[in-house]
């Protein structure tokens, strides 16, 4: 390849000092994992509703889901604290 075709050939690729090929593959990949995420979202939503319509309170369990992210020592401070606030409130 001579040098000209070379720099014909990064000219292509390289717009405004952006590599362009690079640019359109990282958006790209957003892109399709973007599109994973909202399908992922709609199978999170359709067992959500599988849930409910099985009689189950869907608040409940996102409530168990967000504790069973959390560490256990971080659980038990917050339910020491949920149960030292009832208390000073009579519940």
């Amino acid at each position: 390849m001579s040098e000209t075709e070379v720099q014909e050939q990064e000219a292509d690729t390289d717009v405004g000092g952006i590599a362009a090929d690079r640019l359109r593959s990282i958006i790209e990949r957003v892109e399709r994992l973007e599109e994973e995420r909202k399908g992922l979202a709609d199978d999170i939503k359709d067992i959500f509703a599988e849930a409910k319509s099985a009689g189950f309170d869907v608040k409940v369990i996102r409530s168990i889901i967000r504790i069973r992210k959390q560490e256990p020592a971080e659980v038990e401070e917050q339910e020491t604290l949920l149960d030292l606030y009832r208390r000073a409130l009579g519940m």
